[in-house]
């Protein structure tokens, strides 16, 4: 699996680079508008967009005939792009720290709660973004993937908002916001998991082209 993953890593890292810089300079820019460390929800999103590129090259190249042949589980290619996308939305969230730290605005302090509970949030909505659209990609055509990648996260963010007002309803959320984002990030990590089993069911039963 280790091979497969660094051949995604290759082949995107033109795009890894330029959503990586994308990212440095919509951090220093943003930063004067907004509080900084709302940039952590957002880049995530951003870095991911690369695992669906990688989906769509797969299926153009044909690739997935050749991967099948090799001495990997299908399972296991599955997987390999599950901890691609984990690995983007982890080096998007790390791209953005610095500017979030050295852009905060004079007077201003920037704390390490803070920074977990934006972190928090964008891998939360990154997740659940995932499990929608990573077992897509595999049940309908790759290239309508990128699609429902972007509609999936305006979906994560209905989720977060129906389990922040549903736990409000268990206790306070205003007074214990940590908690509740904890529960949160909890939930959609556990999620992602369960997709990434639909994700092998759906291409165990399909037919490679």
């Amino acid at each position: 699996m280790k091979g497969v993953l660094l051949k995604d890593l290759y082949i995107a890292k033109s795009n890894l680079l330029v959503t990586a810089i994308s990212l440095l300079v919509l951090g220093f820019g943003l930063s004067f508008l907004l509080e900084p460390g709302a940039l952590l929800v957002l880049a995530p999103v951003v870095s991911t967009t690369a695992v669906f590129i990688s989906i769509t090259s797969d299926a153009g190249s044909k690739w997935n005939k050749n991967v099948i042949t090799m001495p990997l589980s299908r399972a296991q290619i599955i997987a390999e792009k599950y901890v691609f996308y984990l690995i983007l939305a982890a080096s998007g969230s790390a791209i953005v720290l610095p500017p979030c730290v050295l852009c905060t605005p004079s007077g201003a302090a920037v704390t390490a709660s803070s920074l977990c509970l934006y972190g928090t949030l964008g891998m939360s909505a990154t997740f659940f973004a995932g499990a929608i659209s990573l077992p897509c990609a595999y049940l309908s055509d790759p290239e309508k993937s990128q699609i429902v990648f972007m509609l999936s996260f305006l979906a994560s963010t209905g989720i977060i908002t129906g389990l922040i007002l549903l736990l409000n309803l268990i206790f306070p959320v205003k007074d214990q916001i940590p908690a509740a984002f904890g529960i949160v990030s909890v939930i959609s990590a556990i999620c992602l998991f369960l997709s990434y089993l639909i994700a092998v069911k759906l291409y165990r039963k399909r037919d490679i082209v």
